[in-house]
């Protein structure tokens, strides 16, 4: 992963678990995260976001792209916490883009086979197959 050196700033928060390496490296991935939105990769997004690299990814990573890159993120701040166990938790991003707009964000981090992903993609349903609905049935 490519990371920005020197924008995480001395205000980020400590992570609330025992396993700071572990907090060490979702904290990078946010980090990834940003200098994919500054330097407007697909790519990179894809692999941050832990996803194949197919057509429903490449679209869904242009579109965060048109609303969230290339505006010179710089980040304020970044909180991990691992509370779903020792390979999930939360990250609550804090950033700052080069026109001052903020750009708060909250993602599950996710590792998975050592590398930690966040969950910011949403998976297409198979084809064919309904999606949950929260609709109550009509009488």
């Amino acid at each position: 992963m490519a990371l920005l050196s020197g924008c995480a700033s001395g205000d980020d928060q400590p992570a609330s678990s025992s396993s700071s390496a572990s907090a060490d490296g979702a904290r990078a991935a946010v980090v990834a995260y940003v200098d994919a939105l500054n330097s407007r990769s697909v790519a990179r997004l894809i692999d941050v976001g832990g996803v194949e690299d197919e057509t429903w990814s490449r679209r869904e990573a242009e579109r965060i792209l048109a609303d969230r890159g290339g505006r010179g993120w710089r980040i304020e701040g970044v909180r991990v916490d691992l509370d779903m166990g020792p390979d999930t938790g939360s990250a609550r991003l804090e950033a700052e883009d080069k026109a001052g707009r903020p750009l708060r964000d909250t993602f599950t981090v996710l590792r998975d086979d050592g590398a930690w992903h966040l969950a910011f993609f949403t998976q297409p349903t198979e084809s064919g197959k309904e999606s949950s609905s929260t609709d109550r049935p009509g009488t």
